[in-house]
């Protein structure tokens, strides 16, 4: 025995010394290789878009081997391009994902990593709401940076001037209230009706509200759109049309841009707009910002429905990690999310908490509103655009502006998005 560990150490002794007194190759592999790491997101309002480049020079600064390449895109043009490269097979090695069925269809193409086992050990440091969208069967495909629902942010100043004096708690309040603001000479909603997808909220809300979230989740099976409950909500969307609530021009306008959605609000053109929980950060970014002025209110419950007023709709933000990236991109997702880092960003108010325990780091009042209505949601359904295959969720998209701009009727619409689900 002592002869076999007197070999042993002799071996390693000499496997250990060079003539040349230069490393051997195991030394030599220590050294970490240069890596640079595509991250694609859409963070281009502040407070994220400052926060988000110091968490890459952060990690770039633990990590000197690596490089972080960020690729920033607004979210038409980021849906877009990243379409365009999962076509082609590819995907960035770390990207921002809203789950559901796009983030399946990934999955199924062979394009993102199961990052399960690398993630394990902090799984259940997040909220089960905010992982939600990103497990799949049992496994984890990314992890969750902001959560939300959409609402009605308002203007509180307007409303007063209009003689309402409290949020409406039903459609047909809102509508009304919507009126009430016309008369009063004021602008009742922005719309940005050229980029589609925030117009959808309205169809989808009111589906959930009328037809209940099981109905939505079993249309994702059977494929039918047509049934009365989806009519209903078409034809809801069309009343609230009927009443020319829009500002001027906003079938081509944008969202974050100067004269888009967000600014309209932001710089008191509008009263009322329908969107998610970064609309406040939007709004800043975009206009001159409502400060104390600025309201929220939840969707209200459609009388007669069978969906519970608690139920929420909307999503969140996650990253996911392209299959061939190297180990780094894990590391770094993994370091994004965080407490000591994630946080930063829940106490800038420009996301809301995903992490067990981060709920007392939400400084912003209305941000208080939303994080309580997430809290005690009866169910969530994920934005249709995302929770349903890429094709489909497009179709809603497409549809839902058509009915508002008056070229499609409720049925039609129904037809529309059934047909193209019945395709995929």
């Amino acid at each position: 025995m002592k002869r076999g560990l007197t070999l042993m150490a002799t071996a390693v002794l000499v496997a250990g010394c060079g003539n040349s007194g230069q490393p051997t190759g195991s030394q030599q592999s220590q050294k970490p290789a240069k890596v640079t790491l595509e991250w694609w997101h859409l963070s281009t309002a502040e407070p994220l878009k400052s926060l988000w480049a110091q968490r890459a020079k952060d990690f770039e600064a633990a990590h000197p081997n690596v490089t972080i390449k960020a690729t920033v895109l607004e979210n038409d043009a980021y849906k877009a391009k990243l379409t365009t490269i999962t076509q082609s097979g590819k995907v960035p090695d770390v990207f921002v994902t809203w789950g559901g069925g796009v983030l399946k269809q990934q999955i199924d193409a062979g394009l993102v990593k199961d990052v399960s086992g690398d993630v394990a050990p902090v799984l259940d440091t997040f909220t089960p709401a905010a992982l939600s969208a990103y497990q799949f069967d049992g496994k984890t495909y990314g992890l969750p940076t902001d959560i939300g629902l959409v609402g009605f942010w308002y203007n509180k100043q307007l409303f007063a001037k209009a003689g309402i004096s409290a949020p409406p708690a039903t459609w047909a309040e809102f509508l009304d209230d919507v009126k009430k603001l016309k008369a009063s000479g004021v602008t009742s909603i922005a719309l940005a009706g050229k980029e589609k997808w925030p117009g959808h909220y309205y169809w989808a809300y009111l589906a959930m509200r009328i037809a209940g979230l099981p109905a939505l989740k079993q249309a994702g099976t059977d494929h039918d759109f047509t049934k009365p409950d989806f009519v209903a909500a078409g034809q809801q969307v069309k009343a609230l049309a009927d009443l020319q609530p829009f500002q001027k021009g906003f079938l081509g306008a944008g969202y974050g841009t100067p004269d888009g959605q967000a600014a309209t609000i932001s710089n008191g053109k509008a009263a009322i707009e329908l969107m998610g929980q970064w609309a406040p950060a939007v709004q800043k970014d975009a206009g001159k910002g409502l400060g104390a002025d600025l309201g929220f209110f939840p969707f209200p419950s459609v009388e007669g429905g069978k969906g519970s007023t608690g139920d929420a709709f909307g999503g969140g933000n996650g990253l996911s990690v392209g299959a061939d990236a190297p180990p780094e991109a894990v590391e770094f997702v993994k370091f994004m999310t965080r407490m000591d880092q994630h946080t930063k960003a829940v106490e800038a108010g420009g996301v809301l908490p995903v992490l067990k325990g981060e709920e007392s780091a939400v400084k912003d009042a209305n941000l208080k509103q939303v994080a309580t209505l997430l809290a005690g949601a009866s169910g969530y359904q994920l934005y249709l655009d995302q929770a349903y295959p890429p094709a489909v969720g497009q179709q809603v998209n497409d549809s839902v502006a058509e009915l508002i701009a008056g070229t499609k009727t409720a049925e039609q619409v129904g037809q529309d998005i059934s047909e193209v689900a019945k395709s995929e």
